[in-house]
Formats: C-alpha cells, sequence, structure tokens
C-alpha cells in the first residue's frame, strides 16, 4: 500500500465522518465546523488527483466565504434548543420513510451500471497545474476573461450605487 492510497482512505474516512457528524449533530454551530472538516477532505482529494487550483478554490471560496457566511446566518438567528418547537412523531416517520425511499431509487438506478476501473494518473502528467490553466486563460480565452472582469467591476460599481445613502 502507497502513501497515496493511505492518504486516500484516510481522507475519505474523514469526509465520510465529517458528512456524518454534520447530519447528526444537534448544535448547529458544530455542524458547520464539521462541513468545513468535510471540505478539507474534499481538497486533500483534489490534490492527490493533482487538481491544485480546484482545490484552492473549494478551500477559498466554499470552507471560507460560504462557511462563514453560514456561521453568521445561524448565530443572527440564535438557534436555541429550549425555542426550538418539537416535531411530530409523525414527521419523523414520513421523513424516515422518505428518505429510505430515496435511498432506494437511488440502489435501483445505479445497480445496472457498468462499472470500469481505471488507474488514476497520480503525480503524473500535466493536467490539472494551475500554470497550464493560467498560459489556456490568457493566450486562447483572454477576450472571454476580459469580458468576464469587465462585468464584474460593473456589478461592483452598480452594488455600490444602490447601497450608497441619498
Amino acid at each position: 500500500m502507497t502513501i497515496t492510497e493511505i492518504l486516500f482512505w484516510f481522507l475519505t474516512a474523514l469526509a465520510l465522518m465529517g458528512a456524518l457528524m454534520v447530519v447528526f449533530s444537534k448544535n448547529p454551530v458544530h455542524s458547520v465546523l464539521w462541513l468545513i472538516s468535510v471540505f478539507f477532505a474534499i481538497s486533500g482529494h483534489y490534490i492527490l488527483l493533482n487538481a491544485q487550483f480546484l482545490a484552492v478554490v473549494n478551500l477559498i471560496v466554499y470552507a471560507g466565504a460560504i462557511m462563514v457566511l453560514f456561521l453568521f446566518v445561524i448565530m443572527l438567528m440564535n438557534l436555541n434548543g429550549e425555542t426550538e418547537p418539537q416535531k411530530n412523531k409523525w414527521l419523523k416517520i414520513t421523513g424516515i420513510i422518505t428518505g429510505g425511499s430515496l435511498m432506494l431509487v437511488i440502489i435501483a438506478a445505479l445497480k445496472n451500471t457498468e462499472m470500469q476501473y481505471k488507474q488514476v494518473q497520480i503525480n503524473e502528467g500535466n493536467i490539472g497545474l494551475i500554470k497550464n490553466l493560467g498560459k489556456v486563460l490568457f493566450t486562447e480565452y483572454v477576450f472571454p476573461f476580459e469580458i468576464s472582469s469587465v462585468l464584474f467591476l460593473s456589478a461592483m460599481v452598480g452594488a455600490v450605487v444602490i447601497g450608497k445613502k441619498d
């Protein structure tokens, strides 16, 4: 067993455990923190697949910005167990039946799919490297890139104008 296989299985176990803890945590702040650990594990998988750009974007956008927004909203709502209304037992049973039905549908859909085992290129090739992405972005796709930057600039100016007080 190589070090990449050990890392793969460790990150997989971390992601699965974190995802289960997101669902089963009673405290919403703890759920968000477990979700951040899932995003770190997924970024580790991206690095193992030689996709450094996706790993960095995943950490910056999801683990950084979106999770901060989730924490802000959860803390702003001030969710307490005492103020939360108790759910009816029929509602819980309905949720369990619905989730089980969805799991059965997914299993039935995936049962007849053809599984192809292919070896993944690890630490070889140039796919996924930021240098190659930048080279293609600034040579072949420079015009769409510049158009999108002008669009973002106009959106920022519009947000400032809308948010400005009279």
